[in-house]
């Protein structure tokens, strides 16, 4: 009878545990710490957000797996280099996250009901579960971290009690994603029956040549997995959630579930698709090129609706856009389905998420300086920005146009330029002429977003579209001066230099993002 005991590789875990544990130990010390020092408990879970970050230098260099069946055949945690770069990104957007968030009440008013060891139990838990899920070799590890991920999002999004918004928010988000569960958790079962394995390589073997009377179950098993994980993502038509929820989430969850998660998201389709999934690539493959048209299409379209003269909110453009880069990053997928080795597409994804990450959080960054003062954030509030707040324009500037793909933001441009080559080499020319249109079709409205930087401020006696000033833990009611806090100064200053960074080397991020899945 082999051993039931298995070894365990504390060494690969790090990542996963150090925020998990973090989240507990920030709970329990909520209970204790007296309310003036709350603001530790934001420092302490970005500190260990970094510490987290940095253990995983010492597994740059090489493939350590855990919690293998007897003979190490199948595991189902691997640290490679595919789920290195993923928690990079996870880790490194969930620190931002709680930079905005130290200087960002999460809550109504002063004095709410909820504690403060929630916000970052919540933040702390689902940054663990995007750190597991690139990691993951297995459906059932797959779907748990992707839950966790995912659960702890819904408080989040509902944790201003009493807002309306908030609340219908988190409730269409909860309902997409208990169907999106519901779908997976179905289709995953039958895979199961196929194959008789849940780890992804065994499964692979399994659809290879399956029995014939289970290759119609392990057909539907694999289309209705892949349709719960593109109603998680939110990629068109399962895209209806994300404008309500993002401009009804606090603005740092609305930056965290941009950048987090979706680049958790994605981590796990590329390893169900490319890995498990890689024999039906010759049907899932198409399907993965039309929710790209569809997804860049709705995004972007929606996006070039919300203009300024018709008081649209800035947040919920940018959740528009995210729908938009959404589809951008499907390309690289659908072309990696008739490639002998879908490394290079599969590292074209990563490094389009990686700068999209970056410069993403960025400008949500300067949209939490402008909320500061105007609460109700609408794009009319930030007419005029630079004749105030010159660097946070800027910033703001280069962030747009690294989005939309123009000089200065090289980074963009080139993340670009890679999205279509990758659809070009495949030969899928018919993606790769949508995804030009829909680009010019963004142009607009980042150029229409950065032109109203540089307008002219509007004059006294005009409406400003200036609500009262934004509420700020431990502090009154901020003048429209107030000096920009430590946490929010540090979170535009850290994308804006990587941002610059990467443009001057846009090499280094395709460089640093390939590699192999297994």
């Amino acid at each position: 009878m082999p051993s039931l005991v298995q070894s365990v590789d504390w060494t690969a875990l790090t990542p996963v545990v150090i925020p998990a544990a973090l989240s507990l130990a920030v709970l329990v010390a909520d209970l204790f710490l007296p309310r003036r020092h709350a603001p530790l408990l934001g420092w302490l879970s970005a500190a260990g957000l970094a510490a987290a970050l940095l253990t995983e230098i010492p597994l740059r260099d090489g493939h350590r797996t855990t919690f293998c069946q007897t003979g190490g055949a199948s595991c189902s945690y691997a640290a490679d280099h595919f789920a290195l770069v993923v928690q990079a990104l996870v880790l490194g957007g969930a620190l931002l996250t709680a930079l905005l968030s130290v200087t960002t009440d999460p809550r109504p008013a002063p004095g709410a009901a909820a504690p403060t060891g929630e916000y970052w139990f919540l933040l702390l838990s689902s940054a663990a579960g995007g750190a597991l899920l690139p990691a993951s070799r297995d459906l059932a590890t797959l779907l748990v971290a992707l839950e966790v991920t995912t659960l702890p999002a819904f408080a989040l999004v509902a944790l201003r009690r009493g807002d309306r918004l908030a609340g219908e928010a988190a409730l269409k988000f909860f309902l997409s994603s208990v169907t999106a569960t519901a779908v997976s958790l179905l289709g995953i079962s039958f895979v199961y029956a196929a194959t008789g394995t849940l780890h992804l390589t065994g499964v692979a073997q399994g659809l290879t040549h399956p029995p014939d009377h289970l290759g119609t179950l392990a057909k539907t098993g694999a289309a209705l997995t892949l349709v719960g994980f593109a109603f998680k993502l939110a990629v068109a038509p399962f895209h209806f959630w994300v404008p309500d929820t993002y401009a009804g989430a606090p603005l740092p969850v609305a930056a965290y579930l941009s950048v987090v998660g979706k680049a958790a998201g994605f981590s796990g389709l590329i390893l169900v698709t490319v890995v498990a999934f890689r024999p039906y690539a010759d049907v899932w493959g198409p399907a993965m090129g039309v929710l790209a048209v569809l997804t860049m299409t709705v995004g972007n379209v929606g996006a070039l609706r919300q203009r300024p003269g018709v008081e649209r909110s800035a947040v919920r453009l940018l959740a528009w856009s995210s729908i938009g880069q959404a589809g951008y990053l499907l390309v690289p997928l659908a072309a990696a389905s008739s490639a002998d080795s879908p490394a290079h597409e599969i590292g074209t994804t990563v490094a389009y998420a990686l700068m999209y990450g970056v410069v993403n959080l960025g400008a949500f960054a300067v949209a939490a300086l402008v909320t500061r003062t105007a609460p109700a954030g609408r794009l009319t509030d930030y007419r005029g920005l630079y004749a105030s707040r010159p660097l946070a324009a800027l910033a703001l500037a280069f962030f747009l146009l690294c989005l939309a793909g123009l000089p200065p933001g090289i980074i963009g441009l080139f993340a670009k330029v890679a999205v279509f080559s990758s659809a070009v080499g495949a030969r899928h020319g018919w993606l790769a002429v949508i995804m030009a249109v829909n680009v010019v079709i963004a142009l607009v409205y980042y150029l229409r977003w950065t032109a109203l930087l540089f307008t002219r401020p509007e004059q006294a006696g005009e409406p400003s579209g200036e609500l009262s000033p934004a509420v700020v833990p431990g502090a009154g009611p901020a003048p429209a001066l107030a000096g920009t806090p430590a946490g929010l100064t540090a979170a535009i200053a850290l994308t804006a230099v990587a941002g610059l960074v990467l443009s001057g080397a846009p090499q280094l991020v395709l460089r640093y993002a390939q590699g192999s899945l297994l």
